[in-house]
């Protein structure tokens, strides 16, 4: 197991003000186009279907780019930059959502975001970007594109303080959500109380929790580590395709009862996205065997002693969900087919 690596302030920002939070829908998008609308003649506010996928608006998305805003942002299918991942990047740090986007574009790309989103969650989840994110809020992240639209490989990839997602219209087959994502908060502070006030992402530790005081003291003990694997940038989600000597305890080692409870777990953390991801992640998960996944919690990390568990992993073969919540809210997954 790798040795817990200390959070890097200039990997996990500053302090945020909390009213930031409270921010509209709309912010990011009042920023002035800087650039002509390329293939774009009428507002997309005004056009847009209400039903359409977010697929559909990051094809839309593309067509609207100007070259010049191609030349920056539209990459390969397979360039490097698409399988980064980080808890606080910019796949292209001078390209502002902001900055480089007519305000036709900006309202696409916010309603991509939201769309990979569920409806229950998409608020909240973006009032954490804004907050997170700072003065710049949502406006603040990047993107970028990779592949061409019809050609059966083709994502959308858009990062940010605690932000990495993914809209490849299954184009990466056998990937949940594309690829590896990351999501966080830090919500009233960069250390937060333990109990996390106005955390978006806190019912999942929560929940995770409740299996624990399910176990019996055998099962606590074999589940109960001291530290977890810390964070290593993509390292971090690689995926060890071993279904033995994984960290924690063993599916087969828990009740039916208990394991039943896991899957719920499972589902709740799958709640803020899409319904269309949430059964991709639970199918892949299932048909590696779900018997061979592991469920760990770590005692060295928590905060305030108070016996919940702030950091959990639930670890299989072919997939990694790493809840970190020390100092705040980190969590990094990674769920495929076969690695």
């Amino acid at each position: 197991m790798k040795k817990k690596t200390a959070p890097d302030p200039c990997d996990c920002c500053d302090a945020v003000s909390r009213r930031h939070f409270l921010k509209t829908s709309t912010v990011a998008a009042a920023g002035t186009a800087v650039l002509p609308f390329g293939t774009v003649t009428e507002s997309f506010a005004a056009r847009k279907p209400k039903a359409a996928e977010a697929e559909t608006l990051v094809k839309t998305l593309y067509g609207s780019l100007s070259e010049e805003q191609r030349s920056n942002v539209c990459f390969d299918f397979d360039h490097k930059l698409r399988h980064e991942i980080e808890n606080n990047w910019f796949i292209v740090r001078n390209q502002r959502i902001a900055k480089s986007y007519t305000k036709d574009q900006q309202a696409m790309i916010r309603e991509i975001f939201m769309k990979i989103h569920s409806e229950e969650y998409a608020d909240q989840v973006m009032k954490q970007v804004e907050h997170d994110n700072g003065r710049g809020g949502f406006g603040d992240c990047s993107i970028a594109l990779f592949g061409k639209p019809d050609t059966g490989k083709f994502e959308f990839v858009l990062t940010g303080r605690h932000t990495t997602r993914r809209c490849d219209g299954d184009s990466v087959k056998g990937a949940a959500f594309g690829g590896p994502i990351f999501y966080g908060h830090a919500a009233q502070s960069f250390d937060e109380e333990p109990h996390h006030p106005g955390n978006v992402y806190w019912f999942q530790a929560k929940r995770a929790n409740e299996v624990f005081r399910m176990m019996d003291g055998k099962q606590r003990k074999l589940a109960l580590l001291d530290q977890s694997r810390g964070e290593d940038g993509k390292r971090t989600v690689e995926l060890s395709g071993k279904t033995e000597g994984l960290a924690g305890i063993p599916m087969t080692e828990l009740q039916t009862d208990q394991k039943d409870e896991v899957r719920k777990v499972l589902n709740d953390l799958l709640l803020p996205f899409r319904e269309v991801d949430r059964k991709e992640s639970m199918k892949l998960i299932e048909k590696s065997g779900f018997d061979n996944l592991h469920l760990s919690f770590y005692k060295g990390e928590d905060v305030g002693n108070d016996g919940v568990w702030d950091v959990f992993q639930i670890e299989g073969p072919n997939m990694l969900w790493y809840f970190r919540g020390d100092p705040h809210v980190h969590t990094w997954v990674h769920i495929k087919d076969r690695v």
